[in-house]
């Protein structure tokens, strides 16, 4: 068989357009397309009417020069955009942030990954830099991680260099959550997996979700005997939430980082 094959090789070497192929019909199209046809040889090593459409690969007909006339091509995109603001003020919302295709996929290549991202946030002071958003309940929160995209230039005005140090940690168990916590897998939200039922979490209040005068993170259960239950609920899915019980209010957090959360 490879004999015979070698020897049709020679002969189309001799017979003018026995390797017209998808280059020289200048061919390449997506999906199954039964209109993209040349004539040549094909991988099957038949002569004939040969495809160079991205379906041939699965049907098994295309024409012998697909790969170097049709290399597959993976999506390529740019950078992601500087997170935008929280779309509202003074109440829980999201931001985002988009980034472009620069190339699509062609011929088969990987698909573009997703172009937006959403992650929740809730600002403290309304565009006249009065202070607002502390009067939610039940508890707001977020990974620990956003944390260290929050500055203090996104602090009330309120705050000075004298609060540089202000904050304190809760310690609460879990009683309860919803199923929606579990199932969640976007990149930004998959911290959600980890709050389980009987689990001990810390919960750091930190300016700017602490108000300036009280000191204190809306939510936080310090006045609980450690009996009431209070809420929860997370930040960028509201149908992620629960109940928690508090346990103590310590200096610094010490949870593992998947059992840590700031108060937004």
């Amino acid at each position: 068989m490879r004999t015979l094959w070698m020897a049709l090789c020679v002969l189309s070497r001799l017979w003018p357009g026995a390797q017209a192929g998808c280059a020289e019909a200048g061919r390449c199209c997506p999906g199954r397309d039964p209109a993209c046809f040349a004539r040549g040889w094909r991988l099957d090593r038949v002569y004939g009417t040969c495809f160079c459409d991205q379906a041939c690969r699965l049907t098994g007909d295309c024409c012998f020069d697909y790969d170097r006339a049709c290399p597959a091509r993976p999506c390529f995109v740019g950078e992601w955009s500087p997170w935008s603001g929280c779309a509202d003020q003074c109440k829980p919302t999201t931001r985002v942030r988009r980034r472009s295709v620069q190339q699509e996929p062609q011929n088969g290549g990987a698909p573009c990954p997703p172009l937006e991202e959403r992650a929740g946030c809730l600002e403290y002071s309304t565009p006249q830099g009065q202070d607002c958003g502390h009067t939610y309940v039940p508890a707001f929160i977020t990974t620990s991680a956003f944390n260290k995209e929050r500055t203090r230039q996104a602090t009330s005005p309120h705050w000075s260099t004298h609060t540089e140090d202000a904050g304190y940690c809760m310690e609460f168990k879990t009683e309860s959550l919803t199923p929606h916590c579990a199932l969640e897998n976007r990149p930004l939200t998959r911290w959600m997996q980890y709050l389980r039922e009987g689990y001990t979490v810390c919960v750091d209040c930190q300016p700017p979700a602490m108000n300036s005068v009280s000191l204190r993170c809306s939510g936080d259960g310090l006045d609980s005997d450690g009996n009431q239950t209070l809420h929860w609920q997370a930040i960028g899915n509201p149908r992620c939430q629960g109940t928690w019980k508090k346990v103590r209010r310590v200096d610094q957090c010490s949870c593992p980082a998947v059992h840590s959360f700031i108060f937004i």
